[in-house]
């Protein structure tokens, strides 16, 4: 069956990069202030078409809450067959910095051995991935599939999160493959099994009725933007470590380790700068707490006076491990703040965002059957990974469907740099995790 399929997949690479480069050429960005909205509608329209052509009769776009279109439909398996999910997004991210792109931002351009353009990887690959693995296996489909395609993931404005419980019986599945996610490395394969949950806040600090003369006031006269800086200076240790009271910081990962050397080129780190913490990467990146600085309001060099400043702001994302509660972590986070703000500075804090980590599958027929196939495609065994970020809507398919297996895959590695400028997508991941996708469909069945 392995060469039977690898034949099969290999042959249908052609018309997935057709696919995808027709996919590219949208800019779906759901934003109407950056891009026009027929160009998701565009985006959904091909959708229509395309799954049509597999065979999805009653494939169709539903309007969710936040303007955006959920693509939904199935494609029937034998009576009595196990249902299988397949997840994506069809919105991209803005092209952010168009000088900064090599090649065109909207034209899949080959180079270096690698596709780019904004959404190569993430997340029209998947949507690649998964036309190749259902067009190798349609004629002998021993599963029910129902696919949902999201149109504002990378807003961030929650239509699907909204969509799914109030429509569970159209998305109702045994086994649920989230591919917006990607393996370890170029031939690496993995599961990721857990993300971190997040807890926002923005913290405004006051001291003065208004600007006041550094040389006539300064020494005596409180700086707001001092305080603030003293206390944001309290949420890490001189090694980097997070340091917020209350916060377990001693976790360590279960999984796959992320070698330091593999971390230091994949973030990109300059030479001769430390990584931070006490701890394997893995820990510090999936088993842990982190507090990130987004952004601080106060003057900018240029254009600034000799002046004390009355007030000052800063915005505060802290990601929260499995394990640990959100809303939890965002109390901790606030008294901590308060706690540290020196010589009774005035302090006003607004929680901004919150959202529960995830944990997925481990075992279970549907874990074995990926497993297994991730294997025989790659010949070696797959790995297990977290991610430092958060998907709700994760968290959302498990309180909907809880005897749902729910596993994250997908085509986006470290090099495909999701979100920057020169995003790309290597295609012999689209072909390996086509294959691996075929084999899950062809198997899982029989595994349960």
């Amino acid at each position: 069956m392995l060469d039977e399929l690898r034949g099969r997949v290999k042959a249908l690479m052609p018309q997935a990069r057709d696919d995808l480069a027709e996919m590219v050429a949208f800019k779906s960005v759901h934003d109407p202030a950056q891009f026009p909205v027929s160009e998701c509608d565009g985006m959904v329209d091909w959708l229509l078409r395309t799954f049509r052509g597999l065979g999805f009769d009653d494939v169709a776009a539903y309007p969710t809450p936040d303007g955006s279109k959920a693509v939904c439909g199935s494609l029937a398996g034998p009576p009595g067959a196990p249902t299988v999910l397949l997840y994506f997004h069809h919105d991209v991210q803005p092209p952010l910095d168009v000088a900064a792109w090599d090649s065109p931002v909207w034209q899949l351009t080959d180079r270096g051995g690698r596709w780019y353009g904004r959404g190569a990887a993430d997340c029209k690959g998947n949507i690649a991935t998964h036309l190749t693995a259902l067009r190798a296996v349609r004629d002998h489909l021993p599963v029910t599939v129902k696919i949902v395609g999201e149109g504002s993931e990378e807003q961030g404005t929650g239509g699907l999160e909204a969509f799914v419980p109030a429509n569970a019986g159209l998305l109702q599945a045994d086994a649920i493959l989230v591919c917006d996610a990607g393996n370890f490395a170029v031939g690496v394969p993995a599961v990721t099994s857990s993300l971190r949950g997040l807890a926002n806040v923005v913290v405004s600090v006051e001291t003065l009725a208004g600007p006041m003369h550094s040389g006539m006031f300064g020494g005596a006269a409180p700086d707001a933007l001092a305080a603030l800086i003293h206390m944001l200076a309290t949420l890490r240790d001189e090694r980097g470590n997070t340091t917020v009271h209350g916060l377990d910081t001693t976790q360590v990962w279960p999984g796959a380790d992320y070698p330091a050397d593999q971390f230091r080129a994949d973030a990109g780190l300059l030479d001769g700068v430390d990584l931070l913490g006490d701890g394997r990467v893995a820990d510090l990146v999936w088993a842990r707490p982190a507090v990130t600085v987004l952004g601080i309001d106060c003057p900018p060099v240029v254009g600034s006076s000799a002046a004390i400043q009355p007030r000052a702001r800063a915005r505060i994302n802290l990601r929260v491990p499995p394990g640990m509660n959100a809303r939890t972590a965002q109390d901790a986070l606030i008294e901590h703040l308060r706690q540290a703000a020196p010589w009774n500075v005035r302090v006003d804090i607004t929680r901004e965002a919150d959202g529960e980590p995830f944990q997925g599958a481990t075992s279970g027929p549907a874990f074995d059957t990926l497993t297994g196939a991730m294997q025989q495609v790659y010949g070696r065994p797959a790995m297990i990974e977290g991610q430092g970020g958060s998907i709700p809507l994760c968290n959302v398919f498990q309180d909907t469907f809880p005897d749902a297996e729910i596993m994250l895959i997908g085509v986006e590695e470290p090099r495909c740099l999701i979100h920057a400028p020169n995003e790309s997508v290597d295609p012999s991941e689209i072909e390996n995790m086509a294959l691996v996708e075929a084999l899950f469909l062809r198997n899982y069945a029989s595994a349960r």
